[in-house]
């Protein structure tokens, strides 16, 4: 569920094995103020065009609309990000400046990067 207005009981919804994005939490008194009036058309959400079809992605951090004719691209980069982001932490957590490791400015960390890809099959 994907909403740019509030939930009300939204530490009950939370608590649900469901994936559930609010602004804020919400108590409005009037429960017939809002309601769906049409499925699979066109949307604003969040200052977003939604169009049937898109892609939505959510974690902890935000919730992403992706069109539909974009999801292969931006799916194939989000790849290969994940896989530097991961790099990046494990080499902060060890120790590691965050300075020209991201970005990866220095040559060194690039090099670095290819290595530990190959090490662990990503």
């Amino acid at each position: 569920m994907v909403t740019d207005g509030g939930f009300r009981d939204a530490m009950k919804i939370a608590e649900l094995e469901i994936p559930a994005y609010h602004q804020r939490p919400s108590s409005p008194t009037n429960l017939t103020l809002h309601q769906a009036l049409d499925l699979n058309v066109p949307i604003g959400c969040g200052d977003t065009a939604v169009f049937p079809g898109d892609i939505i992605v959510g974690d902890d951090d935000c919730v992403i609309v992706t069109p539909a004719h974009l999801t292969e691209e931006i799916a194939e980069e989000a790849v290969e990000m994940t896989a530097f982001e991961d790099f990046v932490v494990e080499r902060v957590q060890e120790g590691a400046s965050i300075i020209g490791l991201y970005p990866a400015a220095k040559e060194e960390n690039q090099e670095a990067f290819v290595k530990w890809r190959e090490k662990n099959g990503r």
